[in-house]
């Protein structure tokens, strides 16, 4: 087993910034978006109907959806949004990689193989997710308002002065903290108990389970934030804030109303994660061991000794 050359050179904060996490990270979040964009669509459209004001249409299941979309849009329908949502994505998942990879690295001095605590990984992709969230921001409100948007929109031309409410949004980096933390955990006790170093690669059906259960665990445990989101994001509904939609959301339509659109969301976010860390990683190992690939490592791809 060959693993990740560790640097002999002194440590510096700007020797741990490295380009081939941005890299591989935008590979991923574009891959992962021209899959399973129309996925997307159906979560928001459901996350924005509260099945009260009828400005909105209320669809009966996912398979309705679909039909009514594609009935009064067209297949292009299915695919509104998909440019922002590229960018996004991708500007999105590489940011996040870089700046996480960054504070990782400056926590372990530059040594790779120094495991950081679960707490140390959940700061670290907080501040990611800051700092992530403050650069793409805009590109999410342009998605969200050309999914809602159709060719019947009375109010198409309606002119925006800001932006969109920030607070949300932020409320949104727990995700990316709470799923990076569970990620960095799944591999560090599976790598523990195999009794190898954590900056071992492992084998494709390792990353894709691990990136699957972080996922899960994210998406149950911070969905309701990502509906209040969209529904403050949807010029036709209107809000005086975060606590404004909070009270009428639960007043009109109970808890429930938090979780609408969950089930097409863990359709597109759980394989879209899937995609996108194993993109990453692949594409990340390659890059920073050019010189010198490391051999895959995992019980589950690694081929047996004669």
């Amino acid at each position: 087993m060959t693993q990740i050359n560790v640097s002999e050179k002194k440590f510096t904060w700007f020797s741990s910034v490295r380009y081939e996490h941005l890299v591989a990270g935008l590979g991923g979040g574009v891959m992962s978006t021209l899959v399973l964009h129309p996925l997307d669509v159906l979560k928001i459209r459901f996350a924005v109907s509260d099945g009260k004001t009828g400005i909105r249409p209320s669809y009966g299941g996912i398979k309705h959806a679909v039909s009514s979309i594609v009935k009064s849009e067209g297949v292009r329908g299915m695919y509104a949004g998909m440019s922002p949502n590229l960018v996004g994505a991708g500007a999105a998942w590489g940011f996040y990689f870089f700046f996480y990879n960054w504070g990782k690295s400056v926590m372990q001095a530059g040594d790779l193989n120094k495991q950081l605590s679960a707490a140390t990984h959940l700061a670290t992709a907080s501040m990611s997710g800051i700092l992530t969230l403050t650069m793409t921001n805009p590109i999410w409100v342009v998605k969200t308002r050309l999914i809602l948007q159709s060719s019947t929109d009375a109010s198409l031309n309606t002119q925006y002065s800001d932006i969109f409410r920030f607070v949300p949004g932020l409320f949104g980096v727990s995700h990316g903290a709470i799923q990076f933390m569970s990620y960095e955990q799944l591999k560090n006790s599976y790598l523990n108990y195999h009794q190898m170093p954590i900056s071992s690669k492992l084998g494709n059906t390792e990353y894709l389970f691990f990136a699957a259960i972080s996922k899960l665990i994210a998406a149950f445990t911070t969905y309701p934030y990502q509906v209040v989101r969209a529904r403050l994001q949807d010029r036709q509904l209107k809000y005086s804030g975060s606590i404004d939609c909070i009270r009428r959301t639960y007043s009109g339509e109970g808890l429930t109303g938090f979780y609408k659109g969950l089930i097409p969301n863990l359709l597109r976010v759980v394989p879209a994660t899937m995609i996108t860390f194993v993109v990453y990683e692949n594409v990340s190992h390659h890059l920073l061991n050019r010189s010198n690939p490391p051999q895959v490592s995992g019980v589950l791809d690694m081929k047996k000794e004669s």
